[in-house]
């Protein structure tokens, strides 16, 4: 896996987050490794999410999805804020997305909710809305929260994620960590973050042979982790499929060494399936 890092292609540092979440502005790439000053998030305690007000009266139409009924309300509350332009209320309720990615999606409103007004489909857990021109995608397991926020791609391009996704999957990693989740409900057993052991799918190297994460089989491989550069985490393009991402990290002795993360591309997004010693 470090070959492959340092075999990989161009890097990239993103300016990923905005609006009160850490920010992921352009900075230097950090020396492999060293000790240095990182700001060191500290632990408090997480309060519940607030519970969601009710369907606006006048929310946007959304298509009705074949067996999931469910689709309407979680898409219409998140229709309401596209069509407000409230970028900002966006940010908070679609965290798991990179801010400033939000920003580029829904910076057509009206693209947004005219595929949105259309009969939706399910396919591969896939909930989907297009008018034609533009395509609207969620996850269908993410409509129980009772907002759901949709990605937005031109009709006919194959939905992906992308490096800023990467970096941002590496930056909630961490803030967990250090006890400051990006959102109350950013845990684990909700959002999986790391590769799960079985199946076996983990093949970084093309090998054509998958073997278990080995993070799945060694979670506490960070344990005691205090604090990371966030303006400093940058991605790597591996093989297809898989990205590498670097990030200082700060241990409890105060000591700071760039950590360098590998994950995989799924449906669900990116996971992490190695972090280098």
């Amino acid at each position: 896996m470090l070959g492959l890092a340092a075999a990989g292609l161009l890097l990239a540092t993103g300016c990923d987050s905005v609006s009160g979440i850490p920010v992921d502005d352009p900075a230097p790439a950090a020396a492999d490794t060293g000790t240095s000053s990182a700001p060191a998030a500290t632990a408090t305690a997480v309060t519940p999410a607030p519970a969601l007000p009710p369907v606006p009266a006048d929310a946007p139409p959304v298509g009705e999805v074949p067996g999931v009924p469910e689709a309407g309300p979680a898409l219409q509350r998140f229709a309401a804020d596209v069509r407000a332009g409230d970028l900002a209320a966006i940010q908070e309720a679609c965290w798991t997305i990179p801010p400033l990615t939000t920003q580029a999606m829904y910076a057509d409103p009206d693209a947004v909710l005219s595929a949105l007004a259309e009969p939706g489909t399910a396919t591969d857990g896939i909930l989907t809305w297009t008018d034609g021109v533009t395509s609207v995608t969620v996850e269908r397991d993410r409509v129980a929260s009772g907002y759901a926020c949709g990605r937005v791609f031109p009709a006919g391009v194959e939905p992906a994620h992308d490096a800023a996704d990467a970096r941002h999957t590496v930056r909630r990693y961490l803030a967990r960590l250090v006890g400051q989740p990006l959102h109350p409900d950013d845990r684990e057993a909700e959002y999986p973050l790391v590769c799960a052991a079985s199946p076996a799918t983990w093949d970084p190297q093309g090998t054509g042979a998958p073997e278990p994460a080995p993070l799945a089989n060694t979670p506490d491989v960070l344990s005691g982790t205090t604090g990371y550069a966030d303006q400093q985490i940058s991605s790597q393009q591996l093989t297809a499929g898989y990205m590498s991402v670097t990030a200082p990290v700060t241990n409890a002795s105060g000591v700071t060494q760039n950590r360098t993360f590998f994950l995989a591309d799924g449906d669900d997004g990116y996971c992490i399936g190695e972090i280098s010693s």
